[in-house]
């Protein structure tokens, strides 16, 4: 596996410098090359070795980097801002460093018990590794592209979209928050390392039930959170009731025998647990 090396370019004022002298140096030959052919020699001998020089210089911008190669050999990697020259018979390739946001499409894939879902995910990444990102892979950038929907879809086989009151699933797509955008991160760490690639953050940006299905699990989840209600409510209302019976009981207020008392938890907790408003009816009988 290549690894990054740190490459030391020459000033590119100093050879500029040495450039201009060169110029000069031409001119004066050319000006004595009709009296001395020696001269004419210097002077084109000086003019093919100034448009070598020219060739070596370059300019690296803040958060840019190029790669030095020499026929086919990796020499480093020139991250330091400013103008440089080096040998003009180096390959030069100017690569990125700085972070870019890859927005994935919305993939449909299935969860852990095998219901469809459509996903998609935010990713924020960079350069690290510079050897890596050119020589171990083809191309970086489709690499990432790749790999970030392989993990997306290996995050969504492990959890469930939802839990549906199910103890066992403590952590889902749906409620996992942080949890799940840790995960995410981790898998897109371990599967970008060989590309040199930096995760800096990575996040669920979009998830939702497959159309096919969306409409069945709205009823199963408004289903369910009509059952929770309901069974909050009941246990509730046999609080009241017992807290009731115990009170009167207590306060010696009206003595009840048992099928009186059958009736009164009837009634209560058909008020209590009524979705309406109940109408009392008053007996003005003994």
């Amino acid at each position: 596996m290549q690894k990054e090396q740190t490459f030391k370019p020459g000033s590119g004022w100093v050879m500029l410098t040495v450039l201009a002298l060169m110029i000069v140096g031409i001119v004066l030959a050319f000006r004595n090359a009709v009296e001395s052919p020696i001269a004419l020699a210097a002077g084109i001998a000086l003019s093919v070795l100034a448009s070598l020089l020219m060739i070596g210089f370059f300019i690296i911008e803040p958060n840019n980097a190029r790669v030095m190669v020499l026929f086919g050999t990796y020499k480093g990697t020139v991250k330091e801002n400013g103008f440089f020259w080096a040998n003009p018979f180096f390959s030069r390739k100017l690569i990125s460093l700085r972070a870019r946001n890859f927005n994935s499409e919305r993939i449909k894939v299935n969860d852990r018990i095998g219901n469809p879902v459509e996903i998609a995910s935010v990713i924020v990444w960079q350069v690290k590794e510079t050897a890596k990102a050119l020589f171990e892979v083809d191309d970086f950038k489709a690499y990432v592209i790749l790999q970030s929907e392989a993990a997306v879809r290996s995050l969504a086989g492990k959890y469930s979209y939802d839990d549906f009151g199910d103890e066992h699933d403590k952590i889902t797509l749906r409620g996992g928050g942080q949890v799940i955008n840790d995960e995410l991160e981790k898998e897109l760490v371990e599967r970008l390392e060989l590309a040199g690639i930096h995760v800096i953050e990575a996040r669920i940006s979009h998830l939702a039930y497959a159309p096919e299905i969306a409409g069945a699990m709205l009823q199963r989840q408004q289903a369910s959170a009509i059952v929770a209600a309901r069974t909050k409510i009941v246990d509730g209302a046999v609080g009241m009731v017992e807290m009731a019976l115990q009170r009167l009981a207590e306060k010696e207020v009206v003595h009840l025998d048992n099928d009186r008392k059958a009736a009164m938890v009837s009634n209560l907790m058909v008020v209590l647990c009524s979705e309406k408003s109940t109408t009392p009816i008053v007996n003005a009988g003994a």
